[in-house]
C-alpha cells in the first residue's frame, strides 16, 4: 500500500477540523473510547451534535476558542491507501504553521465556505501550496447545507478560483467537490441532497489520485548521514554510509562522485534493514558501501556525473519566516540544507509578497512573523543544491538562530 500525505487548509471556522473528524468516523478509523470521550465533551460543551472538531484540536486554547492553533497529525488507513493528515491553522497569524505542516504533503485541501466563496485567506493559502510546489489541490466547498445545496453559489465559487489560481505556475490539478463536514455529504458517500453534482466524494479522490509520480528519480542523489562502522568480528572491515535516497536511483556497480571531494568510486552493495537491495530510490533510507575507502563524511553526498547539482556559497531562495523576532538587516544565522549545517549571512532581501494580490514588495530590509519573501544568502562553506522546483529534498533549507537555537524560517531554493 503506498502512503498519501495531504494538509488540510482555510479560514478560521470553514470547518478544516470538523472535515478530518467526519473523515475518520465515516471512515471507520475512530475507536469505540475516542467515540464516548467526544460525545462525553460535547455534552460538557452543550454542543447540539458530536462535535467532530474535539478529534483533532486537542490544545486546551483551541477546545476552548474553537479554533486551530497548532498542526495536528492523523494517520488512517483504507484498503486500498494509508493517510497521513496535517491539520493546519487557518488564521493569518498561524501561515508559519501551515508552511511547516504542507512541506512534505503530496495534495492540499482547501475549504471555502459557501456563504463566504474565496477570500483573502482562501488566496494566501493557495498562494503558499503553491510556493511548497503541491501538485495536487481539492478545493472542497463547505457548508453547502447552509446555502440550501445550491448548484449556482458552487459555481460561481469554482469559477472565482479557478480565476485567482490561474496567476499561478506550479499547480498540477484542481478537484472541486461541495460537500457537508457537519452531514458528511460527499466525504465518503455520495450526497442525496446534490443529485446535480456527478464528481468523486472526498475519500474516493483521495484514495485514487496518482501521486507516485512526483519523486525526481533522474538526477541521483544521496547526503551522508552517517557512516557505519560496526567494529565486530563478524562486520570487522565493513564501512558504510547510511542516509535517505533524496533522488535518482542507485545500484550496486554505479559509478559516484563525492562531494566535496570530487573523488570518484563504484557502489559495492546496498543494505536495508530487510537484507541487500538491488537498488535504492527516493525515499528509502539504505546504506551503501563503495569499493574505494574514500574519505566521507556527515554532510557530503554521492551524486552521479552524469546529472551534477548545482555547487555554490550564494543562495537565491524564497523564505517564509517563522519567528516572532523580526530578522536585522545582514542577519547571521545558521543553514541546514540536507545533512549539512553552516553559517549563513544574509546578503540581500530581494522583495516580499503581498499574497492578496501576488504583488512584489520592495525596499524592505528583514522580515516580521509569517512574512515570505526572496533574498540572497551567502553560505561559509559550499552547498551541493537542486531548484525546490526540480527536488524538494535538495532544494529546500531551515535557517537557525545561532543564539537560542530557534528555527527562525524555512527556505525554498529557486
Amino acid at each position: 500500500m503506498d502512503l498519501l500525505r495531504f494538509t488540510t487548509a482555510g479560514s478560521v471556522d470553514d470547518g478544516k477540523s470538523t472535515l478530518i473528524g467526519r473523515l475518520l468516523y465515516d471512515s471507520k478509523s475512530i475507536f469505540e473510547d475516542q467515540l464516548e470521550a467526544m460525545e462525553e465533551s460535547s455534552r460538557r460543551r452543550g454542543d447540539a451534535n458530536v462535535n467532530l472538531a474535539l478529534l483533532t484540536d486537542g490544545l486546551k486554547a483551541e477546545r476552548e476558542q474553537g479554533i486551530t492553533i497548532d498542526v495536528a497529525y492523523r494517520y488512517f488507513a483504507t484498503p486500498k491507501r494509508k493517510f497521513i493528515i496535517a491539520d493546519t491553522p487557518g488564521h493569518i497569524q498561524y501561515t508559519r504553521n501551515m508552511v511547516t505542516g504542507a512541506s512534505t504533503a503530496n495534495l492540499a485541501i482547501i475549504l471555502i465556505d459557501a456563504r463566504k466563496g474565496v477570500i483573502e485567506q482562501t488566496k494566501r493559502h493557495c498562494f503558499v501550496a503553491n510556493l511548497l510546489r503541491i501538485q495536487h489541490l481539492v478545493v472542497a466547498v463547505n457548508k453547502m447545507d447552509l446555502v440550501g445545496f445550491s448548484e449556482e453559489v458552487y459555481n460561481q465559487i469554482v469559477e472565482s478560483f479557478r480565476e485567482f489560481v490561474s496567476r499561478l505556475d506550479n499547480i498540477v490539478e484542481i478537484t472541486f467537490i461541495p460537500i457537508s463536514a457537519l452531514n458528511g455529504d460527499n466525504i465518503v458517500d455520495k450526497s442525496v441532497n446534490m443529485p446535480w453534482f456527478s464528481g468523486p466524494t472526498l475519500l474516493y479522490h483521495l484514495e485514487n489520485v496518482y501521486v507516485a509520480g512526483e519523486e525526481n528519480h533522474v538526477e541521483a542523489r544521496f547526503p551522508v548521514q552517517w557512516v557505519i562502522r560496526p567494529m565486530s568480528d563478524e562486520w570487522h572491515d565493513f564501512r558504510g554510509y547510511a542516509g535517505r535516497v533524496a533522488g535518482g536511483v542507485f545500484k550496486p556497480g554505479d559509478a559516484v562522485t563525492v562531494l566535496p571531494s570530487g573523488f570518484t568510486t563504484r557502489i559495492k552493495a546496498i543494505h536495508s534493514p530487510t537484507g541487500e537491495l538491488s537498488e535504492a530510490f527516493a525515499p528509502q533510507s539504505v546504506c551503501l558501501t563503495l569499493t574505494e575507502e574514500i574519505d566521507i563524511s556527515r554532510g557530503d553526498m554521492l551524486v552521479k556525473a552524469n546529472n551534477p547539482p548545482q555547487v555554490g556559497q550564494d543562495i537565491e531562495a524564497m523564505v517564509c519566516w517563522f519567528s516572532s523576532r523580526a530578522m536585522p538587516p545582514r542577519a547571521k544565522l545558521v543553514l541546514r540544507h540536507t545533512t549539512q549545517e553552516t553559517k549563513v549571512v544574509v546578503q540581500h532581501v530581494k522583495y516580499h509578497v503581498d499574497i492578496n494580490t501576488l504583488h512584489k514588495i520592495e525596499g524592505v530590509e528583514g522580515f516580521a512573523m509569517n512574512d515570505i519573501g526572496r533574498i540572497s544568502l551567502r553560505t561559509a562553506v559550499p552547498l551541493f543544491f537542486d531548484s525546490y522546483r526540480s527536488n524538494r529534498q535538495t532544494g529546500s533549507f531551515i535557517l537557525i538562530d545561532p543564539g537560542t537555537n530557534e528555527t527562525v524560517a524555512a527556505g525554498m531554493i529557486v
